[in-house]
């Protein structure tokens, strides 16, 4: 079995490929490609999955499935990756694993005994977050991911009175109010760990695969969580919002 695993939901564009052959989430990553420089996810996505599908012999046939970080995130970029990922699915005609961006997130501290928040700066004072931990090897959701702003965020992890650890974009924009609003022990994870990681993606998404959480090319969406600017700029010009 072979995943190709694509996230451009965030600064970072990253490609992962994770072979395995068990229920198990067993098995390797056999290439990995990440870049967070000053250039836009329509110039390095690809490249970067081209680069690692030649390294490892991989073509789209090869693969058993796409996963993609599904978002939320930048609308730009996910709309990248999910195009990305539906163009390679359809050619190869395997399904899409829609793995949820902050769920990816989280799995970056795969085996934390601390509640783990990650956080993408959503602009205008929000920031897109869900609260998550580890429970007998598996990810446990405490809060699902929503748009919010960081005071509604804080209050959630002070009321929930668990040690957190805070990563991610969003955690970086807010760090100085992250500590001074926190009530409870808390942490940054490290420069490594702090950004969007396919090799994370991959892996959660064998775990949705061999779940039957899959999903056809044609069927794959984007989860945005809120309208665009554009599309708020248009309601307003045709005054359906105030």
């Amino acid at each position: 079995m072979k995943i190709l695993a694509i996230d451009s939901s965030g600064l970072v564009a990253s490609a992962a490929i994770w072979e395995g052959s068990d229920e198990k989430r067993a098995g390797c990553i056999l290439a990995t490609a990440s870049t967070d420089y000053k250039k836009t996810h329509s110039q390095t996505l690809l490249p970067m999955i081209d680069r690692i599908c030649r390294e490892t012999d991989s073509e789209p046939r090869s693969f058993d499935a796409v996963a993609v970080s599904a978002g939320p995130g930048s609308f730009t970029g996910l709309r990248i990756g999910s195009a990305t990922a539906k163009a390679i699915a359809m050619a190869a005609n395997i399904p899409v694993i829609e793995v949820p961006t902050l769920e990816g997130l989280a799995f970056n501290l795969w085996g934390a005994d601390k509640a783990i928040c990650p956080m993408m700066d959503a602009k205008r004072n929000q920031v897109y977050s869900g609260l998550y931990g580890f429970e007998n090897d598996s990810l446990v959701i405490y809060r699902e991911q929503e748009a919010l702003a960081l005071e509604d965020v804080m209050s959630f992890i002070n009321g929930f009175g668990r040690e957190v650890i805070f990563l991610g974009d969003g955690a970086d924009a807010y760090h100085d109010l992250i500590c001074e609003t926190a009530k409870v022990k808390f942490s940054f994870a490290p420069a490594h760990m702090n950004r969007q990681n396919a090799s994370s993606l991959a892996v959660l998404g064998a775990g949705m695969y061999w779940e039957g959480k899959t999903v056809n090319a044609d069927d794959h969406s984007p989860i945005y969580l809120r309208v665009s600017q554009a599309e708020r700029e248009g309601a307003k010009n045709f005054d359906l919002v105030n």
